[in-house]
Order: C-alpha cells, then structure tokens, then sequence
C-alpha cells in the first residue's frame, strides 16, 4: 500500500508480512498446550516501511525496507497458533481493509488429538497511519463448514487471496472476497461494508520500532 504519511512524516511504501520460522508453524506450535505463550516476534502480522524515493536517485528507484513494526498479534482462540496476511489492502471510506488468516485447533471425532483449522478475519487500519488498528473482528468471519472446505489436499482451511470492488454492480462497497478451499479449490463469499464501523476489539496498539 502507498501511505501518504509515514511514521517519519514523508510519503513511503508500506507492506504487510508475517515471518515464519522453524519452531513456529502451526503443525509445530498444535502440539503445545492452550496456555502456551504466542511468539510475538514470530507468530504476528508485521508493517513495513520503505522511502519512496532516495537523494539522488530516480523516482523509479526505491529504498530497501529497513522501518519494521509489529501490527497485530494472535488473540483470540481461532487464531492462537498463528496469524497472517489474507487480501491485499484496499482503501475504504473506513481505512484500508484487510481479510487476514488466522489458525487455530479443532477436536475432529475419532481423531488423535487437536486438527489445524483456516479461518477468516477482518482488520481496518486508518488511511493516514496504518499502524493504527481501526476495527478487528473478535470472531473469524469465515470458518471451514462446507465439505468442499472441510476435506480436500488440507483440511479444514479458508484462506482468503482476493479482493474485488465491485463497482461495475454500481456497488463501491460491496466486495467479493475469493479463498482457498481446502487447498484444492478456490470460493468466492460476499463483503459488505457497512456505513459505520461496528462496536469490536481494538487490538495491538502502534508500539515503538522493532
């Protein structure tokens, strides 16, 4: 995303990435209690910043991304083992909306023990200074049901890669949203914005650099 105004008062790009390591994938992470304690640094949402332009360089030319900051962590229980990007961000009249995945476990019956689930959030970050978290949705806003979602290459995963402003409807805040099933095909589900934000958990404040 393009911010208008950095951390450090000038334009820069921005990105949205999640780093994972040996230790820390959620096949790894299932097998610890529920009270274990999140990896921060490791199992979280980063922001990153970058200059869009350098002194004496082309416009065309940009800088590395040297500013890192840590976004959004796991809090709630359908995202414990770990959370990642989802959707590019796309500006709304709320602030840049993302749909993000988040993995947590699930009791199958007969089975040996918890099974990773796939679900779906929604974050809106503020136009001006995206570190800022407008609105989270406490509750994933799709989960695994269908069989085609529930049985496939990996089981139990939504896992939201898509977005689409459907203003060829005539309908600017509506959008299709398209994720991975099961890993073995793709579904579309239907976001609509509505005209205020609804009362939720603000969560993981701007925190000084990483």
């Amino acid at each position: 995303m393009q911010v208008s105004t950095s951390p450090f008062g000038r334009p820069e790009l921005a990105i949205l990435h999640r780093p994972l390591f040996p230790g820390t994938r959620p096949e790894e992470t299932c097998r610890h209690p529920g009270s274990r304690e999140v990896d921060l640094h490791r199992e979280s949402i980063w922001i990153s910043y970058c200059p869009m332009a350098l002194d004496g360089r082309g416009p065309h030319r940009l800088g590395r991304f040297t500013s890192h900051h840590r976004l959004a962590t796991p809090v709630s229980p359908w995202e414990r083992l770990k959370i990642g990007g989802g959707t590019p961000p796309i500006l709304t009249r709320h602030g840049w909306l993302i749909v993000h995945h988040g993995v947590g476990g699930v009791a199958e019956p007969g089975g040996d023990g918890d099974q990773l689930c796939y679900s779906a959030g929604v974050m809106v970050l503020s136009k001006e200074h995206p570190r800022v978290i407008r609105y989270r949705s406490a509750e994933p806003v799709l989960t695994p049901v269908l069989p085609q979602e529930r049985r496939g290459t990996v089981a139990n995963v939504v896992f939201p890669t898509g977005i689409d402003r459907r203003d060829d409807l005539g309908s600017p805040h509506r959008f299709d949203v398209y994720f991975g099933m099961a890993d073995n095909r793709i579904g579309v589900a239907r976001l609509d914005l509505p005209d205020s934000l609804p009362p939720g958990r603000v969560a993981d404040p701007p925190e000084a650099k990483a």
